[in-house]
């Protein structure tokens, strides 16, 4: 049997991708454990900078094995996390603190979409197709689509896709600003790779602190974020690395940072 989801580690990127192609890589409850858990070893290894989710075949992903799940919802909560996983969707528990980067091609579902929007920078496909269909099933998002939606397309516009189940297009998602750039289906993880590769080349405590501040100004507001920054610069300023990327900018070469 198959890895339902493959996990590859190199030039300080995790790799995750759904390999269910023959169930249009349908979230079943196994798979949403081994993702949980490959998100807590990018969150926790020096090693790791950033991560990229993609999926081979097709389609991204039909969203939640709805079958496997119906029994879970009905209990009226997802199921709690063990030790060393961390929450997919960003709901619960402790945050992601690491860039995450999603290529899409095909469908994109549900919970596929929720999970897009709990993510940095976005690649699909002009053809990809988005849907919170939940309400064509008798039930509604519960991964945090009902709240970023809105912020991410609009209020009006999430609600007619919330409250319809309705599909859109990449190439629509590109034009609201929910998707950072198109790309063919053979390019698409490859174009997710390189911009990986970008953010893996910068300074990694720079780079979390500039996810971190636009976290806080997502979450709490402008006036908490511009409160923190000078707050969190001089840890930044005093790591090796900010001392390396002035010296290689007066020695004009590229920097090598190290995260420290």
């Amino acid at each position: 049997m198959s890895e339902k989801i493959l996990i590859d580690s190199s030039e300080h990127i995790l790799t995750i991708t759904f390999n269910r192609p023959e169930k249009m890589n349908a979230l079943d409850p196994e798979s949403f454990f081994q993702l949980a858990q490959a998100l807590y070893r990018l969150q926790h290894d020096p090693e790791l900078r950033v991560g990229v989710i993609q999926a081979n075949g097709m389609h991204f992903t039909a969203g939640l094995e709805l079958e496997k799940w119906a029994p879970i919802f009905a209990k009226g909560k997802m199921p709690e996390l063990p030790p060393e996983h961390l929450d997919p969707y960003g709901i619960s528990g402790e945050p992601l603190t690491k860039p995450l980067v999603m290529a899409v091609q095909g469908i994109c579902y549900t919970s596929g979409l929720e999970l897009l929007l709990n993510t940095d920078i976005r690649v699909a496909t002009p053809e990809a197709r988005f849907a919170q269909l939940e309400v064509k099933r008798g039930i509604y998002p519960c991964g945090g689509g009902t709240v970023r939606l809105p912020e991410e397309i609009g209020w009006a516009r999430a609600q007619r896709y919330l409250l319809t189940g309705d599909e859109f297009t990449g190439q629509q998602a590109y034009d609201w600003g929910m998707i950072t750039e198109l790309c063919s289906a053979n390019t698409v993880q490859s174009r997710a790779r390189e911009l990986a590769l970008s953010i893996a080349a910068a300074a990694p405590l720079g780079v979390q602190a500039a996810l971190k501040s636009s976290k806080t100004a997502r979450l709490h507001g402008d006036t908490a974020a511009l409160t923190q920054v000078f707050n969190d610069m001089p840890a930044v300023m005093r790591s090796e690395d900010a001392m390396e990327g002035v010296r290689s900018f007066m020695e004009r070469r590229a920097a090598q940072f190290k995260g420290r």
